[in-house]
């Protein structure tokens, strides 16, 4: 059994920020890529930033320059830093991972339970 757990959501005023950690728990050998979402009321989820597990980052274009995705794999944590927070930031913000490798094999399609983040103006 694997949990993603995100934290660090919060309300932040307009130009403010934010840093969300989302830790895998379980007995896996190895996560792969792991990335960002959110989602806003009454639109789809949309990937926000994506990382590696060697490094390799995308970020979406509505993020880029003021968003940073890392990610330290000796604690199974992903990281997002929101800096210059917008109100049209304001979303649930979700972890995910596509691939996770066990000793007996892998399994796919991995989401956290998500975490609020609202920015007012």
């Amino acid at each position: 059994q694997v949990q993603l757990v995100e934290s660090g959501g919060g309300l932040v005023q307009a130009g403010g920020s934010l840093r969300l950690s989302c830790a895998a728990s379980g007995t896996f050998l190895r996560i792969n890529a792991m990335g960002w979402y959110r989602q806003a009321p009454g639109k789809q989820r949309e990937l926000v930033a994506g990382i590696t597990n060697s490094g390799s980052t995308n970020y979406a274009d509505s993020v880029k320059g003021r968003f940073t995705i890392s990610r330290d794999n000796a604690r199974n944590t992903v990281y997002l830093q929101m800096n210059s927070l917008k109100p049209e930031d304001t979303a649930v913000y979700y972890c995910h991972t596509d691939e996770i490798l066990f000793a007996y094999g892998r399994g796919y399609d991995y989401w956290g339970q998500g975490t609020q983040v609202t920015v007012s103006s």
